[in-house]
């Protein structure tokens, strides 16, 4: 997305000037909120190809969904998404059928679009036969079993149906997802093309949306200013009348400001300054276990990396202790080291089984062919780069030593994502998160197709049929079984190597409340009041 399709969608929006740079609060500090973070959207769509997470910020804030995720306190303050609480949100109820293969919403009567216009069915239609038609969006709802336009059903003007070829119980939680915008199809359509049916290119630079905030105006890269949606009904106003939402990427300089009271919440803290932070009585950081995982991630369609000896081989010669305390500084779960093998619990993810050992990593690398090593590159992301960083460069050092010369690539923030989708990157540092909590749901998602969460480029016949085997498995011993037979596979062929669950670390002012933890572990503008 390019500069300037921004600063023309600012413009239609009616942004006559762009935010001056020593812009802090706008009307008083008690109605606006200043978010800094290291990284900066790329798209103002959850299913353009080479979305970034930090795009999530925008479309969670500025998009309804049909239903959304309830959150629940466990006593230390701080609001946890519940995977099993699903509520309704544009809808303003929802039934499942007696025989569980179809789901009726019922939409709200007085929603409307940001531009005034009203939602209906043929909006929400619209939106979801978006989803399946792009590529990213019909693999995550095929997880869901939703597949073709079909399926999705006017009934009347505020109600739609949704049919399954089966009972499905991936279906709801999909729609309270990231990808299932629901979007202003009449606004979208006069930019479609005939090329282009569902104007995705136009909405990667234009909100179109009708969610709790706005966007007012933004400038790509370095900030973006919202404001509240006063007329929004799918859920209580949010507390900030405006939220201004700026990329700086050295963290220094973020904590700093937060420090100095200029921030009022940053982003992306880097695990060295929690420590420091944790003894700073003028802020409070708020510290999230999470689901995500960040991972060394190989790609099987490039050579030498088609070898499973060679992904075996670079797994047990990576210095995971010093990984996990250079970049995280203990902060987080390792989850390297464990049982070899056939697993004692199905929770993934879980320990590799791989633990250091040089002497083994060298023979394996003899054994695949390479007794004098290779060249190769090493990529990452620079909105990644506190952390990825000083992992690229352990990495290096140990690769190193058993012939394996790394050249590191620093891409662009933002561009990896695409590289990742056209599967060009053969060896890389990411990480994602898991949307839901099955462990069969995981493996379908990053171990199997040709989407970009198959970050391996993982291909295994008798995986995949096991895959598909548990997929509606009604016999927990059988389930169990398949997922352990799973596990076992992915132990063996290491197509990703994952590190570990890093925590989710948020530097705030003491006088912010009602900070929400969310699955995509972005901000939740909603919930956030001050005190």
């Amino acid at each position: 997305m390019k500069r300037r399709q921004f600063l023309t969608a600012a413009a239609a929006m009616g942004a006559a000037t762009m935010l001056p740079r020593s812009w802090a609060y706008a009307q008083s500090r008690a109605d606006s909120l200043r978010v800094l973070s290291e990284g900066a959207a790329n798209s103002y769509d959850t299913i353009s190809v080479g979305v970034n997470r930090q795009s999530i910020q925008v479309t969670w804030n500025v998009y309804d969904r049909l239903v959304t995720f309830g959150y629940k306190d466990t006593g230390d303050g701080v609001g946890y998404y519940d995977y099993f609480d699903i509520q309704p949100q544009l809808a303003e109820s929802y039934e499942i059928a007696d025989d569980q293969k179809s789901i009726t919403f019922k939409l709200r009567k007085d929603a409307t679009f940001h531009d005034g216009s009203p939602v209906t069915a043929e909006d929400v239609k619209w939106s979801l036969d978006r989803v399946v038609a792009s590529t990213i969006g019909v693999s995550q709802f095929r997880t869901g079993s939703m597949t073709s336009p079909d399926q999705f059903v006017i009934v009347d003007d505020l109600t739609l149906r949704i049919d399954l070829p089966q009972p499905d119980r991936f279906a709801l939680p999909n729609l309270a997802l990231t990808y299932p915008i629901i979007v202003n199809s009449k606004l979208a359509k006069q930019h479609a093309t005939a090329e282009d049916p569902f104007a995705m290119e136009w909405l990667k630079a234009n909100p179109a949306g009708g969610g709790a905030f706005k966007v007012a105006k933004a400038e790509i890269g370095e900030r973006m200013l919202f404001d509240r949606n006063d007329d929004w009904k799918s859920g209580k106003l949010p507390g900030f009348q405006r939220v201004l939402w700026q990329t700086v990427q050295a963290a220094e300089t973020r904590v700093a400001s937060l420090v100095r009271g200029d921030a009022d919440i940053v982003q992306d803290l880097p695990p060295k300054d929690v420590l420091t932070l944790l003894d700073n009585d003028k802020v409070k950081v708020v510290g999230v276990p999470t689901t995500s995982f960040q991972f060394i991630g190989m790609n099987g369609q490039i050579a030498p990396f088609d070898n499973k000896l060679v992904r075996q081989a670079i797994a047990y010669a990576l210095p995971y202790d010093d990984m996990f305390k250079t970049a995280l500084f203990g902060r987080g779960r390792p989850l390297h080291g464990g049982k070899p093998g056939r697993p004692d619990t199905i929770a993934y993810p879980q320990e590799s089984g791989y633990d250091t050992d040089l002497a083994k990593a060298k023979a394996l690398l003899t054994e695949a062919g390479y007794p004098d090593g290779f060249n190769t590159t090493f990529s990452y992301d620079l909105s990644l780069s506190t952390i990825a960083e000083p992992v690229a460069l352990l990495l290096q050092e140990a690769l190193a030593k058993i012939g394996i010369q790394v050249e590191i690539e620093k891409v662009p923030a933002g561009q990896l994502g695409t590289l990742l989708q056209e599967k060009k990157v053969p060896f890389y540092f990411e990480g994602s998160t898991s949307y839901l909590s099955d462990p069969d749901y995981f493996f379908r998602v990053f171990y199997t197709g040709d989407s970009r969460w198959n970050f391996g480029a993982y291909q295994n016949e008798k995986f995949g049929e096991l895959v598909k085997a548990s997929r509606y498995e009604a016999d927990k011993a059988a389930y169990e079984d398949q997922v352990k037979s799973m596990i076992e596979m992915v132990k063996d062929d290491i197509p990703i190597i994952i590190l570990w669950h890093p925590a989710l670390e948020v530097g705030m002012q003491k006088d912010i409340m009602g900070y929400s933890y969310t699955f995509h572990r972005q901000l939740e503008m909603k919930t956030l009041y001050r005190g």
